[in-house]
């Protein structure tokens, strides 16, 4: 490998990792998410519910009126943070396909490269499809998220810290963390319930890609 491509790697590398201390660092990242990082997100919620009320659309964009360049700009936005998240999440089921079919070496060589656009690709056309078919895509998302994201992000992570801490938390931190877990999973499941709801009403309305 050349001697530069070699130092951007480690250059790369090294601003990828997080600097020490390790845990302390990711703590104060993770008390920042879970602090200032949910306000947007819930001031997007509340705000936009007091703003339109129970009969807005799902994709709150579609009920906001305003300038059209604002609106071309939100929608680009979204649309630009949808592909991002989606590979992002999409990372495992790529490494999984690396994996099993044996890609390895250079990234670029052409049976890579190859093998990368075309299956990712059509992993990607294959999630688009779905989403322009069922156009009440927004509510099989509610359902996933009750039965994955609120489990993985608030139950099990509070479960987990159980088990590691338990001889070294106080009364009132295990009081915390199970009122979490408590808590949280009784939100999992009212969000699966009014979930399957939404898909149960929904699809007697709309038809295949209908133009919403």
């Amino acid at each position: 490998m050349p001697p530069k491509l070699t130092r951007l790697l480690v250059s790369n590398l090294h601003q990828a990792t997080i600097k020490q201390p390790v845990v302390r660092n990711m703590m104060k990242s993770l008390y920042f998410q879970f602090s200032a990082g949910v306000l947007p997100m819930y001031a997007v919620t509340f705000i936009g519910y007091w703003a339109y009320g129970s009969s807005t659309s799902t994709y709150l964009l579609s009920s906001v009126n305003g300038p059209v360049w604002v609106k071309a700009l939100a929608n680009i936005s979204a649309f630009l943070q949808t592909v991002i998240a989606l590979h992002i999440f999409a990372s495992p089921m790529y490494e999984y396909l690396d994996t099993k079919y044996g890609i390895r070496g250079s990234p670029f060589s052409i049976r890579n490269l190859s093998f990368r656009v075309g299956v990712r690709g059509g992993y990607l056309t294959i999630n688009t499809l779905v989403a322009a078919l069922l156009p009440f895509l927004g509510d099989f998302m509610s359902l996933t998220g009750a039965i994955s994201t609120f489990p993985l992000t608030f139950i099990l992570a509070n479960h987990m810290y159980l088990k590691a801490k338990k001889n070294k938390l106080t009364s009132l931190q295990k009081l915390w963390h199970w009122f979490n877990v408590c808590f949280f999973s009784l939100v999992s499941i009212a969000a699966a319930v009014s979930a399957l709801r939404l898909i149960a009403v929904d699809s007697k309305t709309y038809h295949v890609f209908a133009d919403l």
